[in-house]
């Protein structure tokens, strides 16, 4: 199978998921010979895919899931299934994260929010300067534009 009909069958089969993250997802399948950092990679892109199903799942403070979330909650749930176990809260889950730029962000990566020193929200970096999260009391996990650049980037590993 080459690159191009593996991530066309990919994108086929993905239906609502953006063709990014389904790309993205094709790559380490496609590109043996990664070792660890494809490994990182698809734990990423699984966590992902996770946190994108559950899409309209209505958050509540200190829910970690399966059908309820808060911003922590929604991230520790996506890793867990994609298997990783990570701290509980947005702060724990920064200082356990590999610590990176915007420049060298990938989909899957973490978004952490801050004002100053204090982390007070998370996401998952879906591409395009995006992420998947549970906003706050009221909404529903859903993709939405990084609105500031009071943003910290780490990665799960």
């Amino acid at each position: 199978m080459t690159a191009r009909t593996g991530v066309s069958a990919l994108l086929s089969r993905v239906g609502a998921t953006s063709a990014l993250t389904a790309a993205a997802m094709a790559i380490p399948a496609l590109l043996p010979g990664l070792g660890s950092q494809a490994d990182a990679a698809t734990l990423s892109i699984k966590a992902l895919n996770i946190a994108a199903s559950k899409k309209g799942s209505p958050y509540k403070y200190g829910a970690a899931g399966p059908k309820r979330f808060d911003c922590s909650g929604l991230v520790l749930y996506s890793y867990k299934r994609a298997g990783k176990k990570l701290p509980r809260t947005a702060a724990s889950q920064y200082n356990k994260s590999h610590h990176l730029s915007a420049s060298h962000r990938k989909v899957g990566d973490l978004v952490f929010f801050h004002s100053g020193r204090s982390v007070y929200h998370v996401g998952i970096y879906a591409g395009h300067n995006k992420i998947w999260h549970s906003p706050k009391p009221g909404t529903k996990v859903r993709l939405e534009k990084i609105w500031t650049r009071s943003v910290w980037y780490g990665r799960v590993s």
